[in-house]
């Protein structure tokens, strides 16, 4: 069965400052030796969590999309991250998948934290997105969305051969999320895995930002069954793991919960 090798990035942020931001991802992605598939930023990754949009946003023909065109084709992965966007007098949390050939996906975040203001300076996407590499299946999502289960929850597909099948392989989280409540994204994030009986990459930022709110990372990875892979706190940390699909299909297989699923639809707001 293939594999799927990713690198995850925990690291600290310079607030407001896009400039300082690409340069400095820019040599921690060169920094890279080892090989790899699919590169993860943080939330918000080229100006930290701000909630400044009219002054910091940009378009998707912007410097920061094209860093990240250049970056992957350079660097032959998938790239991705969110990145304040405007569009059509709306602003967007949006994580950004780029593709090494200069195509990409987006996601816009869909549950915005109205607890720090998100819901008064950007607009709410109403789509997911599970994106396809070598095979395996990829729903990405953004930070606070976290919290919110049925956004997440693992749907059953039905092949040509009406065999039913779990939506996706790998449930991934680009976040800005406070080290104050970190017992919830920690527990969170195995939860997510244990009930849609999928790989989990949560990828955090460290540090203290703009508004002396500090940030340990806890960057995870967690395997089919809730088993941690990869936990890294308070520190800067490149790291890179390859994932096997056997360990899914052997999961899948022994214990299949996932068929028993509830059937739902999800409706967009009104």
């Amino acid at each position: 069965m293939s594999s799927l090798t990713i690198t995850t990035i925990q690291t600290g942020l310079h607030w407001e400052n896009k400039t300082a931001n690409l340069q400095m991802l820019t040599e921690k992605i060169n920094s890279i030796s080892n090989y790899t598939e699919v590169v993860v930023l943080p939330e918000m990754f080229n100006t930290g969590f701000s909630m400044q949009p009219i002054k910091l946003a940009e378009t998707m023909d912007g410097p920061a999309v094209e860093w990240m065109k250049t970056t992957a084709a350079a660097k032959k992965v998938v790239l991705t991250g969110s990145l304040m966007i405007a569009e059509e007098g709306h602003y967007y949390n949006r994580l950004i998948w780029m593709l090494p050939n200069g195509q990409y996906g987006f996601y816009n975040k869909r549950h915005l934290f109205a607890f720090g203001q998100e819901d008064q300076h950007f607009s709410a996407g109403d789509k997911r997105l599970i994106t396809s590499v070598k095979g395996w299946r990829i729903n990405v999502q953004v930070c606070y969305d976290l919290r919110f289960p049925v956004w997440a929850r693992q749907h059953i597909t039905h092949d040509n051969n009406n065999q039913s099948n779990p939506e996706y392989d790998l449930l991934l989280y680009v976040a800005n999320w406070p080290e104050r409540r970190n017992h919830a994204w920690k527990t969170l994030l195995q939860a997510r895995a244990i009930e849609n009986q999928s790989f989990v990459v949560g990828v955090n930022r460290v540090g203290n930002d703009g508004n002396n709110i500090y940030h340990s990372g806890d960057s995870m990875i967690i395997d089919p069954m809730g088993g941690v892979l990869y936990h890294k706190e308070h520190t800067e940390d490149i790291f890179t793991i390859t994932l096997n699909k056997d360990t899914l299909t052997e999961a899948r297989s022994k214990f299949p919960f996932w068929k028993d699923a509830d059937e739902f639809m999800l409706l967009k707001d009104h």
